[in-house]
C-alpha cells in the first residue's frame, strides 16, 4: 500500500497554518494584546481564521488519510485534499477581510464540510454493509 498523497496536503496545510499563526502573532504584537482580541476587529478576524483552521483541518486530514489507507483511487484522495486546502484558503481569506464577502467564507465552509461528510461516508458505508 502506497500512502503518498495525504502527506502532500498535510505539508501544504501546515504551511498555511504557520502563515495564519504568524499573522495572528504579528497583529497581537502590533496591538499589544497577549491574550484576547482587545475588541480589535482585524485581530479578531485573524484569530478566527486561525482558530477555525485549527478546529477543522486535523480531523478532516485524518479522515482523508483513512480514505487513502483504505485504498481509494488517488484522484479521489487528491480531490479531497485539494477541496480541503481550497476550502481553508477561501475561508481564511473571507474571514480576514474588513468588508467581508461572505461568498468566500461560505464556499470555504461548504468545501470543508464536504470533505468531512464525503470521507465519513466513504469510511462508514462499506463497514455498515
Amino acid at each position: 500500500m502506497n500512502l503518498d498523497v495525504t502527506p502532500i496536503y498535510a505539508a501544504l496545510l501546515a504551511l498555511l497554518f504557520v502563515f495564519l499563526s504568524l499573522r495572528t502573532i504579528r497583529l497581537r504584537r502590533r496591538h499589544r494584546f497577549a491574550l484576547g482580541d482587545g475588541a480589535t476587529p482585524e485581530l479578531r478576524r485573524a484569530m478566527r481564521a486561525h482558530a477555525t483552521f485549527a478546529e477543522y483541518v486535523p480531523f478532516a486530514l485524518l479522515l482523508v488519510y483513512f480514505v487513502e489507507r483504505d485504498g481509494a483511487h488517488l484522484a479521489l484522495v487528491h480531490a479531497l485534499g485539494l477541496a480541503l486546502l481550497a476550502g481553508r484558503l477561501l475561508h481564511a481569506w473571507g474571514v480576514s477581510q474588513p468588508r467581508e464577502d461572505f461568498r468566500f467564507r461560505v464556499t470555504g465552509m461548504v468545501l470543508s464540510f464536504g470533505v468531512l461528510l464525503t470521507t465519513a461516508l466513504l469510511l462508514l458505508l462499506p463497514r455498515l454493509s
